[in-house]
């Protein structure tokens, strides 16, 4: 089933429609989530949820960009999870090893997490994405003239944080 077919029939959906979701949109849901949570495990969560909320609002989805839909709902979903990561007490699970094709290094995590989830969503989507402002724009709602505004302002805080971290692993180096 081809992307336009797909749309058209989502809202009536049968299984097949949920399947040609997942296999479609799966993985760049997956990519996103994972660069907004800097979590692999809970990208997975997120990506499934998704996909729940989605089939089961089905009847919501008015046409337009399925795509943009899931991707918004997938941006939401990673947010919840978010903010529930933040009210847990419990250590965050051990990293994964460098040999994990999604591994994040420390020092890219580190400077990640200086951004926030949106901003994240936004660096995520221009540069690993390479998708223009305008499809953007759609994907999170907001006009492309202010979401090339806060892309510049995430870059620069990104290449800060990059910039402090490596500062400070020169250091330690020359102890």
């Amino acid at each position: 089933m081809d992307e336009q077919a797909l749309q058209a029939a989502f809202s009536a959906g049968d299984d097949a429609c949920l399947s040609a979701a997942i296999a479609l949109y799966g993985q760049p849901l997956l990519r996103y989530c994972h660069h907004i949570l800097c979590d692999y495990h809970e990208a997975q969560d997120a990506v499934q949820a998704t996909f729940i909320k989605a089939w089961s609002h089905r009847a919501g989805f008015r046409g337009g960009s399925l795509q943009a839909w899931l991707f918004r709902m997938a941006y939401t979903t990673s947010i919840d999870l978010l903010r529930r990561r933040k009210h847990q007490l419990f250590a965050p699970p051990p990293q994964p090893p460098a040999s994990d094709p999604d591994y994040i290094g420390a020092e890219l995590r580190a400077a990640l997490l200086s951004l926030s989830a949106e901003e994240r969503a936004l660096v995520f989507g221009r540069v690993m994405e390479e998708l223009s402002f305008d499809e953007l724009a759609e994907r999170h709602g907001v006009g492309a003239p202010t979401l090339r505004k806060r892309y510049e302002r995430a870059r620069k805080k990104l290449a800060a944080a990059l910039t402090r971290s490596g500062k400070e692993c020169t250091q330690y180096e020359a102890e």
